[in-house]
Order: structure tokens, then C-alpha cells, then sequence
């Protein structure tokens, strides 16, 4: 664009604001009531909505992160370690713990903590998994076991904010909200990223509202709670005495309103709000729709192992099957109670019952409905646990620990990477948390270094300056 345009689209901007100013808003709204459509159209142009990003073919169009909060111990789930077996209640080694940060442990004598279950092989794949996932045995050969990775923020909160936004620092956006900026929706009457909760069999750490948070992006691409007892969505249904098309009135007058705000202010946050409204209405309609599970097949309930509506995870992974077929782009199942400082041989398995079953029979489910293809399901923590035992449990880990993928084409019935021989330091094919969010969007079809966002003056992007790879073996 040369000068002389640049200057007529100046001048055409100013001449727009002054005369919204000059005439009132009342003369526009009166336009907006003879003729809607112009309105809306303007209204279109000024918004920021990113339809797609893509810079390759995608190998998913969404992604299911099943979050084990409180930092599950990758000794006792999928890292198989016989030399913790060997030398438990010995001195750990100095030469691996010296000079390494460790939460709760400084300063007091570490001991070596033996495996507090046994591994068996699972699957045609033989894939090594702790006995307290029984029923994830009938998925073993679908998920791929990442046993190396690592983090850089050793305490919960912190550690989920880095996981879920690639920094420590408070106020940046949650990936489900890059993903849903980058890509856009595929529903029109359900929020493109909806965060589910749940806790149960530990000590359940808070979860802060901010890891499902748009930061500096536009509001309408943070996540959406939804309940998991009780109204899923707040204050979605109609006071008393108002019906449908009453509100459908109060929506479409309060939208104009704002329209005609958003054409001299075009602020994202007007924007925000007309499709805010926009969406409420339209989830009077759908979200009965998707918690009325009256239309599933009694072996479906059965394979989840649900009682429809009881808050537990496993009718949490219903429900994600049920947006994911919807059109949510990114969803999050948070489950509260893996942090065992003490009584891990007890902690682990009540937890891992918590979420064996409906973690399962989500990937179950998604296989037979041909949607795993194109689906890609994380399960993982914030970290991992230490060797040493912090009395009968373990503390914080964060130079080595596990989580697992599935779908997407990825190879199931295997193993990347690896631990030393006590599970400490990640020392085979390490894969840090932006090495993870890079992978994930070059598998949504997008270039973590070409995705970016301005904000103050810096294009802000989820894998931060730092250098972050696509893990391409893991991928082959």
C-alpha cells in the first residue's frame, strides 16, 4: 500500500469517528434496526478472528489433554526403573542429586525409594506399565510413552503455568488458547476450548483459573469451564418468566448496541463481548443437548465406568468424547490428587483407579469412531517424582518424568527416550515442555517459530524465544 492510500485510509477512519460522534449513536442504531446486515457486515471486517494459520497439513485437528495434577511419579506409572529396586533405602548417589534443585528434600539425607509396584509388558508391543493401570493395558499398543522429559519450575503452580503457557510468568496465554486463536472453531454453539475438573485419592493442589487463561490475546479464545456437578455452564439459563425468544430480543438489542460501539472504538473486547452473547445463546440450546447422555448405549457407560453426571473423571472423558464430536477444538480434563509426598504405595493406586477406566475407554471410544486418527490425547503432569523418598513418599521432579500421546498417527506400543538409571536426569532424546508444545502445533499444521502474536511491541509466540525443536523421530 503507497503513502497516498495509507493517508486515505487515515482520513476515511477519522471521518468515520467524527461523524459517530457528530451524529449520535442513536442515528446508527436506528440503521442498525432498518438494516441489520450492514451492521453485522462492518462489525465482521473489524474483528480479528484468525480462520487458520496452517503453514503444512495437519496430522490432528484437536487435542484432548488429560492433566494428572500434583505431579504423578513416573516411577510408579511408566518408567520402569529395577535399579531403584536394587538399592532402595541406600544413599542416593551425590553425583546425580549435588547442586540439583529439589522442593522439599534440601538440606536432609536422600534415600534411594525402590518402585512401590511392580511393571508388567502390556500389549502385542510389550510396552512396560505399573499395575495400576490395569485397564490401560487394552491400550497399550495406542499410546506412545514419552519417558524423558523435563521442566524448568519444581513447584505446582508455577510448574502448571509453564506447562500450560511455556512460561513461569503470570498474565501469557494458555496453549488451548493459541491453539484456538491459530486454528478457530469448528462448533458455533459450544466454547473451541472447554476445561473440565476433578479430584480424588491424594492431596489435590489448586488449580488456577489463569492455565486455561487468554493473557494478552483476546478474551473470547480463553477456556470455559464447565462443571462437572450441578449447571455445567453458570448463569447460561434464562431467569424465570423469560423464554427463548424473549432472550433471542434482549441478545440481538444488547449486540446491536455494542456493534455500533465496536465501529468507532473496533476493539477486540467489544468484539469479545457481542460474541459472548452470541455464544451464551447459543449454548441454552446445546448444552443440555451434550449432558443429556440418555442417548448413550448402556455399554458405553459401562466401558467408562460413569454414573452420568457424578462429577468423577471418568464422566469428565465421556463429556470430552462428546465435544470432541461436537467440534471443540481443545479441551482439558484436569484430575486433582497425584501430589504424594507421603503414602505413595497407597496414593498411587487409589489415583491411578480414579482415572484408569475412563482414561481407557476415552482412547477406546475414540478408536471406534474412527476419530483417534485425527485426535491427538496427552496424559501427563505438571512433572514427575524423586528417586529419593521424602518418608513414604516422594517429592517434586523435574529433571526427568513421563507422559504419554495418542492418536494423530503416532507410533503406539512405544517408547522415546529415556532416564538414567534411577529415574533422575532425562539422558536419552530429552524433550522439554516447548519441544512438547512445538511438536504439538507442527501436528495441528502450524510453525511454532512463524506463530506469533504483537504485544507491546514484541511478537510474543507459545514457545517463547528460547530454542524449541519438533520432535520429527517422535512423530515417525
Amino acid at each position: 500500500m503507497n503513502w497516498s492510500s495509507c493517508m486515505l485510509n487515515h482520513q476515511e477512519h477519522i471521518a468515520r469517528r467524527t461523524f459517530l460522534r457528530r451524529t449520535g449513536l442513536g442515528s446508527i442504531a436506528l440503521a442498525s434496526l432498518l438494516e441489520p446486515g450492514l451492521v453485522r457486515a462492518a462489525d465482521s471486517r473489524s474483528e480479528s478472528d484468525r480462520s487458520s494459520v496452517r503453514h503444512h497439513p495437519p496430522r490432528i485437528k484437536r487435542v484432548i489433554h488429560l492433566c494428572m495434577a500434583g505431579g504423578p511419579s513416573h516411577l510408579e506409572t511408566f518408567d520402569h526403573k529395577p535399579m531403584l529396586a536394587k538399592f532402595d533405602g541406600q544413599p542416593m548417589p551425590a553425583s546425580l542429586t549435588e547442586g540439583q534443585p529439589i522442593a522439599q528434600l534440601q538440606g536432609q539425607e536422600l534415600k534411594v525409594m525402590g518402585p512401590q509396584h511392580p511393571f508388567v509388558r502390556r500389549g502385542r508391543s510389550g510396552l512396560q506399565m505399573s499395575t495400576i493401570f490395569p485397564n490401560m493395558a487394552e491400550i497399550a499398543d495406542e499410546i506412545c510413552v514419552v519417558k524423558s522429559m523435563y521442566t524448568g519450575q519444581i513447584n505446582h503452580d508455577p510448574a502448571h503455568t509453564f506447562f500450560n503457557t511455556g512460561t513461569a510468568i503470570s498474565g501469557r496465554p494458555s496453549m488451548g488458547s493459541w491453539v484456538l486463536y491459530g486454528l478457530g472453531a469448528e462448533t458455533q454453539d459450544l466454547p473451541g476450548f472447554i476445561v473440565l475438573t476433578s479430584e480424588g485419592g491424594g492431596q489435590s493442589q489448586p488449580i488456577s483459573s489463569r492455565q486455561w487463561h487468554s493473557g494478552f490475546l483476546p478474551s473470547r479464545f480463553q477456556g470455559v469451564q464447565m462443571q462437572s456437578t450441578g449447571s455445567p455452564v453458570h448463569y447460561v439459563n434464562n431467569p424465570a418468566g423469560v423464554g427463548r425468544e424473549q432472550q433471542r430480543d434482549i441478545v440481538q438489542a444488547v449486540n446491536d448496541i455494542n456493534r455500533v460501539r465496536n465501529l468507532e472504538l473496533d476493539d477486540t473486547e467489544v468484539a469479545t463481548r457481542i460474541k459472548g452473547y452470541e455464544m451464551a445463546f447459543q449454548m441454552q440450546a446445546s448444552i443440555p443437548e451434550l449432558t443429556d447422555l440418555s442417548g448413550e448405549p448402556k455399554h458405553i457407560i459401562d466401558m467408562y465406568g460413569c454414573r452420568p453426571g457424578d462429577g468423577t473423571f471418568a464422566s469428565n472423558c465421556l463429556l470430552a468424547r462428546r465435544l470432541a464430536e461436537r467440534g471443540v477444538r481443545f479441551i482439558q480434563l484436569y484430575h486433582r490428587g497425584w501430589d504424594h509426598h507421603s503414602g505413595m504405595k497407597k496414593g498411587a493406586a487409589v489415583t491411578g483407579k480414579l482415572v484408569d477406566q475412563g482414561t481407557t475407554a476415552l482412547v477406546k471410544d475414540l478408536r471406534q469412531r474412527g476419530m483417534l486418527d485425527d485426535t491427538l490425547v496427552v496424559w501427563g503432569g505438571e512433572f514427575g517424582r524423586t528417586p529419593m523418598a521424602q518418608g513414604s513418599g516422594r517429592d517434586h521432579h523435574i529433571k526427568g518424568f513421563s507422559l504419554w500421546l495418542a492418536g494423530g498417527g503416532l507410533p503406539g506400543g512405544t517408547a522415546y527416550g529415556a532416564t538414567d538409571d534411577f529415574g533422575y536426569n532425562a539422558v536419552e532424546d530429552p524433550v522439554h515442555v516447548r519441544d512438547f508444545h512445538a511438536t504439538m502445533l507442527h501436528m495441528l499444521g502450524i510453525d511454532h517459530s512463524r506463530f506469533t502474536y504483537k504485544f507491546q511491541g514484541l511478537d510474543f509466540r507459545l514457545t517463547g524465544v528460547e530454542e524449541a525443536h519438533v520432535v520429527h523421530r517422535l512423530l515417525t
